[in-house]
């Protein structure tokens, strides 16, 4: 081969490794954000279903008992089978835990976290009503 077909075939392939890369790198930060997103749907659909428990009466396995208070709210109530623990659920998207009181809160952890440190949490979202000003969102 000739100088001038040597050059353009190392050009070549240094233009063919630089896509790779940058393809790489898109597909990696497409793949978190999509998880995080996926996260979010997820605690959403659980937000809806803490506040329809909550607006459901109570002779029908609901908590309309008359007070503000998420004190007997559970996965179990929800409908929803623990993956482990009492109120912690796993799905592909992340795992969550309910934690029922005054106030109901939802913390979210990422994928393949244990649910028990606050390393690898997310966010928490806090249910005070069963309105959508009755939620607050607190991000890591």
């Amino acid at each position: 081969m000739g100088q001038q077909q040597l050059l353009l075939l190392v050009l070549g392939i240094v233009i063919v490794g630089i896509a790779v890369v940058a393809g790489i790198g898109a597909f990696s930060e497409g793949k978190g954000k999509a998880d995080r997103d996926a996260a979010a749907v997820e605690a959403m659909r659980l937000v809806s279903s803490v506040q329809a428990w909550k607006l459901k009466p109570t002779y029908t396995g609901g908590g309309a008992d008359g007070t503000t208070s998420f004190a007997n709210v559970s996965l179990r109530a929800l409908g929803i089978t623990p993956t482990s623990g009492t109120d912690v659920y796993a799905t592909t998207s992340g795992c969550y835990k309910l934690v029922a009181g005054a106030t109901a809160q939802i913390q979210i952890w990422k994928e393949g976290s244990n649910c028990s440190g606050s390393g690898n949490q997310l966010a928490t979202v806090t249910i005070s009503d069963a309105t959508t000003s009755g939620l607050s969102w607190a991000y890591n």
